[in-house]
């Protein structure tokens, strides 16, 4: 028995080498960790159990039944973060740069199997060259299975993609349909196709990092949540992460011990809102100050930054935030900050976690450059995404809350369940100069008059006391007493639950 089990462990030894020291070696010098390293740093100590470490290709075209190496370059199997069950499989750049074969394919689809039978969340790292080109179609329909299980697995489970490395070709496309993707600063890219076919068919120049590194897809086409500076700090910011997520749709957000007192007020937010109804200040500070202990996870940081998302809690227990951010162009909805939105907010009406949004809006922003971009499909998104959500929905409107976007930053007509208001807010159509120009367009030759008429106008709606006089918001409250009141709300509506009407699926303006 003892001749067995030795040649196991050299079989496992061997396994666990992937495509050997030199690669190995290569892979750390251009800055980047193996896929065990990468589990190793994501999951509990001696958490990891690996599964499929022995399978190997069977392809014999081009060669290819001369070079088998266990594991056929991905690392499969589930461990645990900070205690919660969790399904992992990294791309092994080390044994055939990551490419997807038939069987590295198989192994995919069996964790994403059993990720969905479990309900646990599941997290890519992706660190590979594409297509493993020697299997033709084999690898091609591959990609099908695991593109299928994402969608089938979608608003069931959380799924998360960590571009670690190369990106390319298919290899995007099951990223592309997680729920949240992050990439690492100057060592990882995402294209569908690379700078040689670029160059071929359009004559462009342009290096990876142009095309589809973290500095493009986490600033430009918001295709990345967050970039991060290295391998390291990535993972250690996905277990962050993951304490937010609930396991799946149906569990309920997680519940971690707090020291912050629910009934904790900060007076400084009595002096946050200027009195200069135009000079901007920091959305962010009002979050911090909200959640238990500062302890916010931003997303999308760089993109959009108009709006602000991402999680915090109160209580104890996961709360998204949406924002309006007065330091970038006033806080203004346009088409990507409304896609970014959307797309957040859908996410947490999938999976049950309440939403808390702070309004300082002065509308959408004008211009043929969003009209032409579809700025009216994009913004009904974000409207789309909060009429149908069934979780808590609490609203606090700090200053500006002007036409169309009152409406949209989740207002009570819309479903919004407690609206609060602080004293500085602003409920108008529109603020109070551009309404004196249109209804006294007549007395625009007198200053006096027009400054009367302002005045009466800011008096009589750039204030909370009409829209709560007629129950559009449920109380003006005290700025301190922000985190308390949203406290009580939310504990009053853990137990929420709505009728929705029978259908098939929705049809949202994509």
């Amino acid at each position: 028995m003892k001749h067995i089990l030795e040649a196991l462990d050299e079989r496992r030894t061997a396994a666990k080498l992937g495509g050997g020291e030199k690669r190995i070696n290569a892979q750390h010098a251009r800055g980047r960790l193996t896929a065990r390293e990468r589990i190793d740093l994501l999951l509990d100590k001696h958490s990891f159990e690996e599964m499929d470490m022995f399978v190997q290709h069977r392809s014999t075209e081009f060669g290819m039944a001369k070079t088998k190496i266990p594991g056929d370059g991905v690392v499969t199997g589930w461990g645990t973060v900070n205690g919660r069950k969790v399904f992992v499989f990294a791309k092994d750049f080390t044994v055939f740069g990551g490419s997807l074969s038939e069987t590295h394919a198989a192994k995919i689809t069996k964790i994403q199997d059993m990720a969905l039978k479990a309900r646990a969340p599941i997290i890519g790292l992706y660190d590979a060259g594409g297509a493993r080109i020697q299997e033709g179609v084999a690898a091609l329909a591959g990609y099908s299975y695991v593109f299928r299980r994402v969608v089938q697995a979608s608003g069931v489970i959380p799924q998360i993609s960590v571009i670690m490395g190369p990106c390319a070709g298919g290899d995007v496309y099951a990223p592309a349909m997680t729920d949240f993707i992050f990439m690492v600063k100057n060592t990882s890219y995402m294209f569908v196709t690379g700078p040689d076919v670029v160059k071929t068919v359009t004559n462009e120049v342009v290096t990876p990092e142009e095309l589809g590194g973290a500095s493009v897809h986490a600033t430009k086409s918001s295709i990345a949540d967050g970039a991060f500076e290295n391998d390291v700090e990535t993972l250690l910011q996905m277990r962050r992460l993951l304490d937010f997520l609930p396991a799946n749709s149906s569990e309920g957000v997680p519940e971690w011990p707090s020291f912050d007192d629910i009934e904790r007020e900060d007076f400084s937010l009595d002096t946050l809102i200027p009195d200069n109804p135009n000079k901007p200040y920091d959305m962010k500070e009002l979050i911090l100050k909200v959640v238990d202990e500062g302890d916010f996870f931003e997303l999308q940081d760089t993109f959009a930054k108009n709006i602000i998302t991402g999680f915090g809690r109160i209580a104890g227990r996961t709360v998204g935030f949406v924002a309006n951010q007065p330091m970038v162009l006033a806080g203004v909805l346009d088409s990507d900050a409304s896609r970014k939105a959307a797309r957040f907010v859908r996410f947490c009406d999938s999976f049950n976690i309440p939403i808390v949004t702070f309004v300082d809006v002065p509308g959408f922003l004008p211009g043929t450059a969003q009209e032409y971009g579809g700025l009216i499909k994009h913004g009904a998104k974000l409207l789309f995404a909060f009429s149908q959500c069934t979780v808590p929905l609490v609203t606090v409107i700090t200053r500006k809350a002007y036409g169309g976007a009152f409406d949209v930053m989740a207002s009570k007509e819309i479903g919004a369940d407690i609206n609060y208001a602080w004293p500085s807010a602003q409920i108008a159509v529109m603020g109070a100069k551009g309404a004196v120009e249109i209804i006294f367009r007549q007395d625009m030759h007198d200053p006096e008059k027009i400054a009367a008429r302002t005045k009466e106008y800011e008096d009589r709606f750039l204030s909370p006391f009409i829209a709560a006089e007629r129950g559009y918001i449920d109380d003006v409250i005290l700025p301190h007493a922000t985190r308390r009141r949203i406290a009580r709300a939310l504990a009053m509506l853990r137990d929420k639950k709505m009728e929705i009407p029978q259908k098939k699926h929705d049809n949202m303006p994509l």
